[in-house]
């Protein structure tokens, strides 16, 4: 699609980029997996001068998740109107330019290797399209001895089967994170922190940036302040350029049991924070606080959204499923469900919020959408909350935050050490890169609890088991 911007920065060479960045390096040809292309339509541009090959099985793979509204179906309708552009006028078994400055070349390599040193069908004694992918690649391989062939893939087991058969696999690292660090821990702690400082914040509320000790402050950012028995919570505010103190609310009637839930609701109802991400493991109380901060919002907010990736079947199956689209979604959204169960049972049921959560459901002030639906809208005056986030790929936390209309506040929850998704990881899934590129941002704040408060056995089971 010549129209869009490509999802990432186009300084992926590779899988690995140690080999492409020397210029005295011979070119190399990648050969590309299904998995690739579906996670990055623009993929065929990530990898500079070097030469793409895609196997013929890869475009009937494509053919095969063309229909549909799910983010798969999108990214394979995409690579297939790029091919189709690329090729006009042109027959694509030979090598064709990719266009632009510094591209190489691309191809479409078929099925073959009758007689070379390895058959991936016959090894494995399997015809499936895996093998039929490690057979083109063979066969490049035999065609291109002067290059070096690389399968690029996103499927582990495919590259464990290509270093089997003597082919250099790699991963492709276009959109992966480098440093994972402040999606395990984005608290900064400071002990034995200045004595009069902290009875300064507790006296006026704040203290001027130039004055706070530690560097550098990005904003947004969030601190422990200790001196002995002294403790105070702080977060630099870019709108008034001042360290303030952060003090624990109640919202909708959930009190936070931590610093770290003090500081998610603090997050999630500042309004110059359009953007936030909670990460951290089962039974923190992320989607908890992030959804009763937006029922504590409702007034602000002309609806609030719920959303989470359905894994299990994927959009395009919930068809399957009898009854409408709301019985379809319920078994997925059960999580959610019980969150706002929990939210209600902390008043009774005569109370006016009990009331409220009730008719709110059945007047669709909240709704919850499968993320298909998102897609083409634009979302103006609404509360988004999109559950289990780390199950998303860049490109659909992309797709969903570019939804944002005129006040509107977004907020992304997950754990990126329980991913679903076959082909995404602590590094490439949408949660870590959406941390990754927006943090220091001043619409943008991110919190990683690690304090579970569910329960003594959840807590158990997340320590041990």
């Amino acid at each position: 699609m010549a129209t869009k911007q490509p999802i990432t920065k186009k300084k992926a060479v590779s899988a690995k980029k140690s080999a492409s960045t020397s210029k005295a390096s011979p070119k190399k040809i990648y050969v590309l997996d299904t998995s690739v292309i579906l996670y990055d339509h623009n993929a065929i541009e990530s990898f500079e001068e070097h030469n793409i090959a895609i196997p013929i099985t890869v475009l009937e793979e494509l053919d095969n998740f063309k229909k549909g509204n799910s983010s798969l179906n999108y990214e394979a309708r995409e690579v297939i109107r790029i091919l189709d552009r690329l090729s006009e006028n042109r027959f694509i078994q030979e090598w064709t330019p990719i266009g632009g400055k510094n591209h190489g070349n691309f191809k479409v390599i078929l099925n073959g290797v009758e007689g070379g040193s390895y058959n991936a069908v016959k090894v494995f004694n399997d015809g499936k399209n895996d093998n039929k992918i490690l057979n083109a690649t063979l066969s490049l391989q035999k065609e291109e001895k002067n290059a070096q062939v690389v399968l690029v893939s996103k499927d582990i087991s495919l590259r464990i089967k290509a270093k089997a058969l003597n082919i250099p696999a790699e991963d492709y690292e276009t959109g992966k994170i480098k440093d994972v660090s402040l999606l395990h821990s984005s608290i900064i702690t400071l002990d034995k922190f200045s004595d009069k400082l902290i009875e300064h914040m507790f006296i006026y509320g704040f203290i001027e940036k130039d004055k706070f000790p530690y560097k550098p402050v990005e904003d947004n950012s969030y601190y422990i302040l200790r001196n002995g028995k002294k403790s105070l919570l702080a977060y630099y505010n870019p709108t008034s350029g001042n360290v303030e103190r952060v003090e624990k609310q109640s919202v909708f009637g959930v009190m936070p049991r931590n610093a770290e839930q003090t500081f998610a609701i603090h997050a999630c109802m500042k309004s110059h924070m359009k953007l936030v991400s909670l990460q951290g493991v089962a039974g923190t109380g992320k989607t908890l606080m992030a959804l009763a901060c937006a029922l504590e919002q409702r007034r602000e907010f002309k609806q609030i959204y719920i959303t989470r990736p359905i894994v299990p079947l994927s959009n395009k199956d919930i068809g399957y499923l009898p009854g409408d689209i709301n019985s379809k979604l319920n078994p997925y959204m059960e999580p959610l469900f019980d969150n706002l169960k929990y939210i209600k049972n902390q008043f009774n049921e005569k109370d006016t919020e009990y009331k409220q959560i009730t008719n709110m459901m059945e007047t669709q002030k909240i709704e919850i959408l499968p993320l298909a639906y998102i897609r083409g809208r634009s979302l103006s005056d609404v509360f988004v909350i999109v559950d289990e986030s780390q199950n998303l790929s860049p490109h659909e936390v992309k797709t969903i935050v570019s939804r944002a209309g005129e006040n509107s506040k977004f907020v992304f929850t997950g754990d990126i050490q329980q991913i679903d998704t076959p082909y995404l990881d602590e590094q490439s899934n949408g949660l870590s890169y959406l941390i990754d590129k927006a943090k220091g941002n001043k619409l943008f704040a991110h919190v990683t609890l690690q304090k579970g408060e569910r329960s003594e056995l959840a807590n158990l089971a997340n320590e041990l088991l």
